[in-house]
């Protein structure tokens, strides 16, 4: 069968030259049971690309004289403003380090990415460019980082609002950029070890089982024989409880028993039934996955791959490996969809603000609630169910007046295992479609989705993401308790 479209990003070609296939050119690939490289080896992801657009206008030319103005937190509080010189930036110290890896410029961040509105002159005075009030918590996101630094968690948390915006960003290790001395974009800061790793695409693991599950509801697949492996083509797809629980098989898999219990075997044999070309189109029209124009997010664009070259791609595809590569920012999104039925973008700019009082509102900030892709009514309850389910088992418990859903991923990657839990503790009076002139109240109507990705997971003893659940409850409780 011949695959009529995929979707990659360009930065995938690096991947494809180190990387043997099914095909020997670019987005003509006939399926066989011939296994590219990436199911028995690791695979080497496409990088996450570093053009950032702003959806922010900017009213005005940018003055080559303006004082640059400064970024303040959804409260007001300072976290960046130009330094004596009218040049250097400064981080303010309480902030510095759990903000540095998304916010400063080495690490190609917030600073660099608005630097047009910033640098355009007030109105009220000229000589000082316009400030922003980011949607991020400062004090959400430096009660998570020191969790995180007290814990020796490497990876990653973002925290998203029901309107598309982001609470938190935290990334762990970070650095202090007051103490480097050239603040230009650094490659090491902005993706080595201590770079933004919500905005860096790996392959996600179960997680993506949440569009999975859909797919196979859309196409009536709702039982399959599992035997807790299956070898076709010479390489084996395994559960896996397939050794723990080897009295259980053979079953026949329901598509409910498949997402609670996480079945690779259930969703590789649906997609093998749906095929590629049906899956590619539901994966890009319902979930905006692999879509042939990215989601393009105030502070950048998130670049979704998925590529197909074989039936084995499409077959580990459908568990979130092969060359399936996402970031922690889209599944939050991904979380808010599967919890309310639509996907909205997300989004960190809420007002442009005067740089001598921040309180004060002098232009509008990125669009809130804006829906790209939305699942279809008929499918939105067996998800949500399959989510609740996975939610109780793992032991995350929320306050009264929330609902908790979830699904975990634990992810076979080049730099080892990384496990992932994508959740949202929904409010039951939100509605989905509320609007927010400031944040000071949110918990009384808003809900949460929290993604939570560690990489070291060796170091916590863990081999499955339901084994991390402690600690994801533990930092959701920091989220409800402000």
């Amino acid at each position: 069968m011949k695959i009529k479209r995929f979707a990659a990003f360009a930065a995938s070609l690096a991947l494809l030259a180190g990387t043997a296939s099914c095909s020997s050119s670019v987005g003509q690939a006939n399926t066989d049971d011939t296994p590219s490289a990436a199911t028995s080896a690791t695979t080497v992801p496409a990088e996450t690309t570093t053009a950032q657009v702003t959806t922010v206008p900017a009213e005005t030319k940018p003055a080559a004289n303006v004082r640059k103005g400064s970024i303040f937190d959804a409260k007001g509080k300072l976290l960046v403003s130009a330094g004596e010189d009218g040049k250097r930036r400064v981080f303010a110290d309480n902030y510095a380090v759990s903000f540095a890896n998304i916010i400063a410029p080495m690490s190609e961040g917030f600073d660099l990415t608005f630097d047009k509105q910033l640098t355009t002159p007030m109105a009220s005075d000229s000589s000082l460019g316009q400030s922003i009030k980011l949607t991020l918590d400062g004090d959400v996101q430096n009660e998570i980082y020191s969790y995180m630094e007290s814990n020796n968690i490497v990876g990653t948390v973002v925290v998203l609002r029901t309107d598309g915006s982001i609470m938190a960003q935290v990334n762990y290790p970070s650095y202090d950029p007051n103490t480097v001395a050239d603040q230009s974009p650094n490659d090491d800061l902005a993706w080595g070890d201590t770079g933004n790793k919500a905005f860096s695409n790996y392959e996600p693991g179960s997680c993506f089982k949440i569009m999975s599950e859909v797919i196979a509801d859309k196409h009536g697949v709702y039982s399959v024989h599992d035997d807790g492996t299956w070898e076709v083509g010479g390489f084996p797809i395994v559960n896996w409880d397939h050794e723990t629980n080897k009295g259980s098989y053979p079953i026949e898999r329901s598509l409910s028993s498949a997402f609670v219990n996480s079945s690779n075997i259930f969703f590789a044999k649906a997609f093998d039934q749906i095929g590629a070309d049906a899956v590619l189109a539901d994966l890009s029209s319902i979930f905006h996955f692999g879509a042939d124009d990215n989601i393009k997010c105030d502070f950048g664009e998130l670049n979704n791959n998925i590529e197909i070259y074989c039936d084995d791609d499409l077959r580990r595809s459908a568990f979130g490996q092969s060359y399936v590569l996402t970031c922690p920012i889209y599944l939050a999104a991904l979380g808010r969809e599967a919890a309310f039925g639509d996907m909205v973008t997300p989004f960190v700019v809420k007002d442009i603000v005067d740089t001598n009082d921040s309180s004060v509102k002098i232009g509008s900030g990125s669009a809130d609630n804006e829906v790209i892709a939305s699942i279809p009514v008929d499918y939105r309850q067996n998800l949500l169910n399959g989510m609740s389910a996975v939610g109780s088992d793992i032991g995350v418990y929320v306050p009264g007046g929330y609902s908790f859903y979830a699904k975990t991923g634990t992810a076979e990657g080049w730099k080892g295992d990384f496990l992932y839990i994508t959740g949202c503790a929904r409010n039951n009076n939100d509605s989905g479609s509320s609007h927010w002139d400031s944040y000071d109240s949110y918990g009384e109507t808003g809900s949460y989705v929290m993604v939570m990705e560690i990489q070291n997971p060796v170091a916590h003893g863990f081999e499955f993401a339901s084994q991390s659940a402690g600690i994801y409850s533990s930092i959701l409780n920091i989220v409800i308790g402000r």
